[in-house]
């Protein structure tokens, strides 16, 4: 069974279109760079619901 495709077009895209990047800067990228730039370096935070929910209430006590 092959792996899927690369998603090509989804990946010219964000680099020509979202990041305004030249072709040239684009095709000079490396995979880890590509990778890096469109956020896949970028922390993971997993916290639960409701662990969020308390962090970022809604509204404050004091509100009305």
């Amino acid at each position: 069974m092959l792996p899927p495709a690369f998603p090509w077009r989804e990946a010219i895209h964000a680099g020509l279109f979202l990041l305004r990047l030249s072709p040239r800067d684009f095709w000079a990228l490396t995979p880890l760079e590509f990778h890096a730039i469109t956020g896949g370096l970028a922390p993971r935070f997993e916290l639960p619901l409701k662990d969020l929910m308390a962090r970022y209430p809604d509204s404050r006590e004091d509100e009305p």
